[in-house]
């Protein structure tokens, strides 16, 4: 599925989110506080947006972005040749679960909206841990559903009935874009994931809502 709609993907993201995912990860970017010399870890990096992102304005000095979409990666891996990033961004085809980085090698990792998309998210967040050193941080975004009445309400109804018909008309894939309101229906609310992040390893962690709560941002750190 992943590879099917890989040639729509971003222009998809920035439509159906009008052009709000950009914001959201530059939060995540932000949250991680770096200062020019980590390494980062970006699992589910698809195209390579986040990857690209933590390398400007003096973010991170390495990123190994990892994904088990061969298109995606194959994407990806154009823009990162066409931004000169080259010998600073490695494209690794991999499994969240099995993360193919080794332990304690990382400063900093990062998972957006693709958490939700990994089998066993519980055994992905002890992966992460594992690869990072202690004091590293994590950085995970995430759909939620809005907590405030109208909103939810206003928000569910593009969620499950606008956003799938767009997203077909243009990804060309039919069952991609219900697949997406489908998999948030499913996925751990802010405390139970909170939770999950606690028994894998992490301390200090937040659960930050964005745009209402239609995203969350998840911060965290290794001991």
């Amino acid at each position: 599925m992943f590879d099917a709609i890989a040639p729509r993907y971003d222009l998809l993201n920035h439509l159906l989110s009008a052009g709000i995912d950009k914001r959201w990860r530059a939060r995540a970017i932000g949250s991680l506080e770096l200062t020019g010399r980590e390494t980062l870890v970006d699992v589910a990096t698809g195209t390579a947006d986040v990857a690209l992102a933590a390398r400007r304005a003096g973010g991170a000095a390495r990123v190994v972005g990892v994904d088990f979409a061969g298109a995606m990666l194959a994407l990806g891996l154009t823009k990162v040749r066409a931004a000169g990033e080259s010998r600073q961004i490695a494209m690794v085809r991999g499994d969240a679960m099995h993360l193919p980085v080794a332990s304690a090698s990382a400063d900093a990792v990062t998972i957006s909206f693709g958490i939700r998309n990994v089998q066993q998210p519980e055994l992905a967040c002890r992966e992460m841990a594992r690869v990072l050193r202690p004091g590293g941080r994590l950085a995970i975004l995430e759909f939620g559903v809005p907590r405030i009445p109208g909103v939810s309400a206003l928000y569910l109804w593009y969620f499950k009935q606008v956003l799938p018909r767009i997203g077909r008309l243009i990804s060309g894939h039919t069952a991609a874009y219900s697949y997406l309101p489908a998999s948030v229906g499913t996925f751990p609310p802010p405390g139970e994931f909170m939770k999950i992040l606690r028994q894998s390893g992490f301390g200090d962690v937040r659960a930050v809502p964005l745009t209402l709560g239609i995203v969350y941002l998840y911060v965290g750190r290794k001991p």
